[in-house]
This record gives C-alpha cells, structure tokens and sequence, in this order.
C-alpha cells in the first residue's frame, strides 16, 4: 500500500477523527508509526516515558493518559501485556486510598467506537472485552499479530481476527497498513484462538527443529547439511527455514545474531501458558502443548526471557551435556 500524506482524509473504513493508540512498546510503537506513514491521525499512549518521546518523535501526537488519548477517538486500539490490563483499561479502576483512579475507556469514549484489540490474551478474555465494549455501545475487534518486532517495523504482520463482518471490514484498511495479511477468523475471541494454536504449533515445533540440530551435532552431521536436507523433505517448517535455530544455513534468523529477539522466549512461555489455559477449559487430551509450556517456562526462567525463543537450543545442548556428565 503506498504512502499517503498526513493532510490526506482518513482511510477507508474509518469515519474523520484519530486513532488512539495504547500500548507504543516493541510492538505497538512501530505498528503505530506505519499507520502515521499511511496518513492516519494517531493520538498515543504509553506508561514508559521513553516510549512517548519515540512516538514523538515520529510525529504521532501524545496524550497525558489513556482515558484523554481515547476521548473523542473514532478508534481505540490497544497493544497491552495482559488480559487483565486490557479488562482494566476498558472497565477503569476504582481510587484507592493515597491512589487515584482511572475512567474506563468504554466510558470515555464516543458512542459507536471501534475498540480494536491487538494484544495476545486468553479467548475468554477476549469475549469479555468484546461484551463489556458492545454492551456499552462500541464496536469490538480482537486482532492479535503474529511476525514480531521485525514485522511490526516493516508493516509485514499478520493478524488473525475475531469480529463481526461488518466490523472486520471497518477494520481491516488500518491492518493492512500494519501487516501483509488479515485473515478473518470468526467472530469475538477468534482471533485470539488461530493466535495460540498457532504459537502452540510453533513452540513445538521449535523445540523439536532445536533437538534434532543437537541430535544432528552428536551424530556428525554439519548444520547446512541437516538444514539442507531437512528444509526440502517432510522435517520443512517456519521454525527452521526461517527462524534456524543455528547460525550461518537461514542468515537473517537470530541465531546469527547472539539470540536477540526477534520473539522473546518470555512471550513464547506467555503464548503457550494461553494455550495450556486454553486446553483445560476445553478438554483437550494434548501431551505436547504442556510439555512445550513447561520447557518455555523453564528456559525464560532460567535466563532465557529476553533472549529469542529459538535460543531454547542452547538449554537443550547444555542439559544434554550436563546428561552426560551424570552419566559419566
């Protein structure tokens, strides 16, 4: 999509008024900077100081709070760490003693506002969201993304998403500013479930690519020679033609870059705790899910957090030596 100028009228599906944007972290400030590019008014928010002066700097207007970003707004979209933090910004937060409070969002804003929703939650949270927002007399949106800072910079996300097909469509222009693809999931909290089934996918099969690298280690066999072999047979994923867990066969994974994510191994354990959430409410005889939650949950615990999930190989190698070691 080409870029229009800032005095250009707003996009298509959106009536004249901002975007509030919550949430200019990582993820959020890029994808907010690419719908400035594209001509849209944006109004932003961030808890972190630093944040705020990056959006700034890129020419998107900034607000003293949430609730005053959202305030007039013909859009809400929020990029926030939590479900809670999302239910808690829409519904506000009562004063405490020696706190004050916070309005709603839902209540602050104008009648008939679209609340777009890209943070990565729990389905039920999500259908809460939705309901809380209709209820009010919004229009509600889950798109969570999937293609990590590096999409987020180049506009190149996708985004799964959960609406009614009139809201999808009213949505659907400004996530084709932020992302290459837009696939409509079903309605309220669909979009949330393609996005965990869809990590819980790629969590697993991360770990297995990194297990038969080291396996492939022990055994003799370069790493080119593997990844030659296995990214043209039946062992071809995205986790290893595109995020190689080893430096040198795929030269722009993070492998080649000491781990810096990339997609950081806490968000990895994040996204599959949603999954594990997601297969007891529903009874899902999984083994693999867990077992991959569990390993996350480990290696972010143990340094791993901030470095890329596919640094999960490094834990893999150091427990099989430490394996060996005992065996000794």
């Amino acid at each position: 999509m080409s870029e229009a100028s800032p005095s250009e009228p707003a996009q298509p599906g959106v009536q004249a008024g901002t975007i509030a944007f919550l949430g200019l972290g990582h993820m959020g400030g890029p994808m907010a900077i690419n719908l400035v590019k594209a001509g849209y008014t944006v109004t932003g928010f961030d808890v972190v100081p630093a944040a705020l002066e990056t959006a700034r700097a890129h020419g998107i207007a900034t607000a003293e709070t949430a609730a005053e970003a959202a305030a007039g707004a013909a859009v809400v979209l929020t990029m926030l760490p939590s479900g809670k933090h999302l239910l808690d910004a829409y519904r506000g937060i009562p004063a405490q003693p020696g706190q004050p409070g916070q309005p709603g969002l839902l209540d602050v804003a104008s009648p008939g506002t679209l609340f777009l929703d890209c943070s990565t939650i729990n389905v039920d949270e999500a259908r809460e969201a939705a309901e809380l927002a209709v209820a009010a007399g919004h229009r509600a949106v889950d798109a969570p993304v999937s293609g990590g800072v590096v999409g987020a910079e180049a506009g190149t996300l996708t985004f799964m998403v959960g609406a009614l097909p009139e809201d999808f469509e009213a949505a659907k222009p400004m996530l084709e500013v932020m992302g290459k693809r837009v696939v409509h999931c079903g309605e309220h909290g669909a979009g949330q479930a393609a996005k965990i089934c869809n990590n819980m996918i790629l969590g697993v099969s991360m770990i297995a690519v990194s297990e038969a690298f080291v396996l492939g280690e022990k055994l003799g066999l370069t790493h080119q020679a593997l990844f030659d072999v296995a990214s043209a047979a039946s062992g071809q994923c995205w986790a290893l033609t595109t995020n190689c867990p080893v430096p040198g066969p795929v030269p722009t994974s993070p492998a080649n870059r000491d781990y810096q994510p990339g997609f950081a191994g806490a968000l990895m354990a994040k996204d599959l705790k949603l999954a594990l959430n997601a297969l007891e409410s529903t009874g899902v005889a999984a083994r693999l899910g867990p077992l991959a939650s569990e390993i996350y949950d480990t290696f972010a615990a143990e340094g791993g957090a901030g470095r890329d999930f596919s640094g999960i190989i490094t834990d893999i190698r150091d427990k099989s030596a430490q394996q060996l070691r005992g065996q000794a």
